[in-house]
């Protein structure tokens, strides 16, 4: 009997995949463990490798298509075999398979209806089935034997600016086409494409979804744009924070002279560079450690008070925003804190993360200053009770001892979950956090 090959929960928080390209075609043989596609995620692109062997007797859906998690998307089984209903679904194969590829979910439906023809499954999905990823619409030019991958954002500038996507060299991740590549380009003359490869069992990024305009007029003045995973993720995240959490915010000033003195010692020791996000990112560690009620998630029937600081820290990114985190951050020192969240910040803007480096943070962080914002209010991640949004260290007069000076001020704001935090507790909170700031000696105390 054919095995039922399903779109699997690549990702902690994924409830539905893009298939971006199949690996396999009908009539391939096919081991325990090879890559059958590639699967955008809400995070990356991943592989969806084979839990059965046998010979890939038909695709259920065509390359484009969004999946939920647990639907079929192709079958396995012996040559010349036909598929029919109640195929069994694909079984995880244990050590075969790779430490990328997460167990389906354990609701998975284990009997799946027959699947149409492939031509008739991609009349049926209509406007949902969108071109394999990468690959531009018409009258899109192509790059390296008709591909073209571009950001949303580069598409949008390049069609407002009538350039051409085909003359471009990418230089963002994988030979893709960044908005500072729209930026920088010039009309006419076909740059050499860039060629990308993956390595079998890497994660690399998220190609984005083509330019899809929603009239055929020639003459519309404006780009539909297809979401991406991620950002379906961001806007259901979002949706669940602002709306259901009772949100309330705290704004505190620190005065940031001896951090500021501090560092430029630090580094001029020569032992690497200490930044002031490090400093922040320490101060809050090592105050959450102090206000446990802080470092807490709501569990809709409990609160769940962690005895270990996880600090997210926001990360933009091309296409959305992701939260790395640096476990254990309350027993690291500020050197250690440094380089790992340099390290982690580098692959998130590649798109390189593993599940298990963005998931489970207790608290968040999100530093807009060097943007030069000097405060805002941050939206609270889910199921995490509170985040710190850090504006830009600006030059202020303020009064000190008695006089009137030019110090270096920090604008901190908290926002937090009023089922978990009161007033009184994030309040004490800041109040430590800042201490910390204006006495970094405390951070190695």
């Amino acid at each position: 009997m054919a095995t039922t090959v399903v779109m699997e929960a690549l990702s902690p928080t994924m409830e539905e995949g893009r298939l971006v390209e199949w690996k396999k075609q009908p009539g391939d043989a096919v081991a325990v463990g090879d890559v059958l596609a590639e699967v955008e995620t809400d995070k990356a692109v991943m592989e969806l490798v084979a839990r059965a062997a046998g010979s890939l007797l038909q695709h259920a859906v065509a390359p484009g298509s969004t999946v939920p998690v647990g639907n079929p998307v192709a079958y396995i089984g012996q040559p010349g075999e036909s598929v029919g209903a109640g195929a069994p679904m694909a079984a995880p194969a244990g050590s075969d398979t790779q430490a990328t590829q997460p167990v389906p979910r354990a609701n998975t439906p284990t009997s799946m209806p027959p699947a149409p023809p492939a031509d008739a499954a991609s009349e049926a999905l209509g406007a949902d089935v969108m071109p394999a990823a990468g690959v531009a619409p018409a009258p899109a030019p192509a790059h390296d034997g008709g591909r073209v991958k571009a950001s949303p954002l580069a598409r949008r500038m390049a069609a407002e600016r009538g350039l051409d996507l085909g003359a471009m060299t990418g230089t963002g991740p994988e030979g893709r086409i960044v908005l500072r590549d729209v930026e920088g380009a010039k009309a006419g003359g076909r740059a050499p494409a860039r060629a990308a490869t993956t390595a079998p069992g890497t994660v690399r990024p998220a190609a984005a979804p083509p330019a899809r305009p929603i009239a055929a007029s020639p003459g519309e003045s404006f780009t539909d744009v297809p979401l991406s995973q991620m950002r379906k993720t961001i806007a259901k995240r979002l949706a669940q924070s602002i709306g259901p959490v009772p949100t309330f915010y705290l704004t505190a000033e620190a005065d940031m002279e001896r951090a500021a003195e501090a560092r430029e010692a630090l580094n001029a020791l020569g032992e690497g560079k200490v930044s002031f996000n490090d400093i922040i990112l320490k101060a809050t560690a090592a105050a959450l450690r102090q206000h446990p009620a802080c470092n807490a998630w709501w569990q809709d029937d409990r609160i769940r008070y962690w005895n270990d600081v996880h600090l997210s820290m926001a990360v933009a990114i091309e296409d959305g925003l992701i939260t790395p985190v640096i476990r254990h951050a309350d027993r690291k020192t500020l050197r250690e804190i440094g380089a790992e969240a340099r390290d982690l910040a580098e692959r998130a803007r590649a798109r390189k993360l593993a599940p298990e480096e963005y998931t489970g943070g207790t608290f968040s962080v999100s530093n807009l200053g060097m943007f030069d914002i000097d405060e805002f209010t941050a939206i609270i991640n889910p199921p995490e009770a509170g985040i710190l949004a850090v504006g830009r260290i600006a030059e202020k007069v303020v009064a000190h001892a008695g006089q009137p000076a030019v110090r270096r001020q920090l604008r901190l704001t908290m926002s937090c979950d009023h089922r978990v935090i009161d007033g009184a507790t994030g309040a004490a909170f800041l109040r430590t956090l800042v201490r910390m700031l204006e006495n970094p000696l405390a951070l190695v105390w």
